[in-house]
């Protein structure tokens, strides 16, 4: 195969799902972020919605598929975080591929400010940005993705798990807020709570009303702990965030929850997925004790503009 490869951008999700279909289809596991995100936009655009007005990023969110020498779609990449940096999120990239995606930006005079997803591509594609700026590139989050094929399910702990309604839509936005606070304070980052992909209402209302928020509720009806577990894409579903609160840990509630959803989503003939913080030890060794197998590491990165740029 040719080191040439050509990028094909996309301003909206739906034809850039018909294009790159065949990537996403044959590693729906490593492309899960990518195809629930564009598919989960797509719907919100077919319902007249368009989260991305209110996210005030200087440039148009896009999609981009990657193609080799032959016209083959082999890798794909977005650009649609709402928060800062708004990062890209690649699958595994051929590392001529990551520079070119790198020179196209740079070329149509978009910054860049941080790439994320599979190594080595996203590390290439920050450091080719920086060096194109004379910038400085930054490895701000190291993450592993894991699949379960066969999962061990905990005994239940008191209580009952219920999926999040509207009116439980406060909470889970606050939690979804800690949960990002705490995995940075645990990975000695400076705390941002704003840092995930859900920090506005309207986007936490978007997954209730999808039904992939789960709530644990203790006896006393005291809300304890939230999961999610997203719709599938090709066939892969993704459980996170996973949040307890400080003072309901300890009693194996998050170990539970995760593991009945994952059992859950198996049984419906689902390849379930998650995401880790290889920097957070106690979660890394939860998930391997339900039977979740390491897939690939990834990464974030930050892209640091030259002083006086």
């Amino acid at each position: 195969m040719s080191d040439t490869f050509t990028l094909e951008f996309f301003g909206t999700p739906a034809p850039f799902l018909e294009a790159a279909a065949g990537v996403l289809a044959a590693e729906p596991v490593l492309g899960s972020v990518i195809a629930s995100v564009s598919q989960r936009t797509d719907r919100e655009i077919a319902a007249g919605i368009d989260s991305w007005a209110d996210v005030g990023a200087p440039f148009a969110r896009w999609w981009v598929v990657v193609r080799d020498g032959s016209g083959t779609p082999v890798s794909a990449a977005m650009r649609t975080a709402p928060f800062k940096s708004y990062p890209t999120f690649s699958m595994p990239m051929p590392e001529a591929a990551a520079q070119a995606l790198a020179s196209a930006l740079h070329e149509r005079g978009e910054l860049l400010g941080g790439a994320n997803g599979a190594l080595p591509g996203s590390a290439v594609l920050a450091r080719a940005t920086a060096d194109l700026i004379g910038g400085e590139m930054v490895s701000d989050k190291a993450t592993r993705l894991w699949e379960c094929t066969g999962v061990t399910v905990p005994p239940a702990p008191e209580g009952r798990l219920r999926r999040a309604t509207e009116d439980d839509a406060e909470l889970v936005l606050a939690w979804f807020a800690a949960f990002h606070e705490e995995a940075d304070e645990q990975a000695g980052r400076v705390p941002d709570p704003a840092s995930g992909e859900h920090n506005t209402l309207d986007s936490v209302l978007i997954r209730i009303r999808e039904g992939v928020e789960w709530l644990w509720e203790l006896p006393d009806g005291t809300l304890s702990h939230l999961t999610g577990s997203g719709l599938p894409s090709y066939g892969v579903a993704r459980i996170g965030p996973v949040f307890t609160p400080r003072e309901f840990r300890g009693r194996g509630i998050a170990s539970y929850v995760v593991g009945e959803l994952t059992r859950r989503g198996l049984e419906a003939g689902d390849r379930m997925c998650l995401f880790t913080d290889i920097a957070n030890p106690t979660s890394n060794k939860v998930y391997a004790g339900l039977g979740y197998e390491p897939v690939v590491d990834m990464a974030e990165h930050l892209v640091k503009v030259p002083t006086g740029a």
